[in-house]
């Protein structure tokens, strides 16, 4: 896709209700769709909009094993409550083996430290994960208020990476209207996440380049 055809369906698709960008991207995918997920805060929204058009769906999930408890309670009631067709992808190493060998979650001071951190637990598992799903159409709740870094890109785009295309049907979305669809659709929600290879909401882990 070039990018003045990128450039066009931004366009067109801007002013469009979020299920409807999820149907174009679906019907696009010719069976090979995915969405991804962390189970942050306001996750629901788009898998609940992504498995209204396509119920199995496959929802890619990094599980790093630092998540806090009230995380993977959501995760559970998620999967659960939407019927998910959960990927799950585990690092080479526990959360128990890596503390133990290069010691705790690194500082957010020490980028450096974060980096390796979030190249070892989070990046190589996704990586391994999105070469066996092979997704043409690749399905993330990126919005732009999120960061300054977000703020830049739009609902579609060509991720090089992974050669497939990025939607992000949200990505117009305040967390005021995030919060109208939960409460629309009775949707839970979690507010302890937290990811360790991050640290902060400002900086990036590596997975969403583009």
């Amino acid at each position: 896709m070039t990018n003045n055809k990128i450039a066009e369906h931004n366009a067109a698709l801007q002013n469009k209700p979020a299920l409807d960008i999820v149907r174009w991207g679906i019907e696009r995918a010719n069976g090979h769709a995915i969405v991804s997920t962390n189970f942050r805060p306001f996750e629901a929204v788009i898998l609940h909009l992504c498995v209204q058009v396509q119920p199995d769906i496959p929802v890619l999930w990094v599980d790093h094993g630092y998540n806090r408890p009230a995380t993977y309670r959501y995760a559970e009631k998620l999967c659960e409550r939407l019927n998910l067709n959960l990927k799950t992808y585990l690092p080479k190493l526990t959360a128990a083996h890596r503390d133990a060998i290069y010691g705790p979650i690194p500082n957010v001071d020490d980028e450096a430290e974060l980096k390796k951190f979030s190249e070892m637990m989070k990046l190589e598992p996704f990586q391994r994960g999105m070469k066996e799903l092979a997704p043409v159409v690749w399905l993330t709740a990126l919005r732009k208020v999120q960061n300054p870094g977000r703020a830049k890109l739009d609902i579609l785009s060509k991720d090089e990476i992974y050669n497939t295309i990025k939607i992000n049907p949200v990505f117009y979305w305040t967390d005021a209207d995030m919060e109208n669809y939960l409460k629309q659709h009775n949707l839970p929600n979690e507010w302890d996440y937290f990811d360790p290879a991050k640290a902060d909401e400002n900086r990036e882990c590596g997975l969403h380049r583009n």
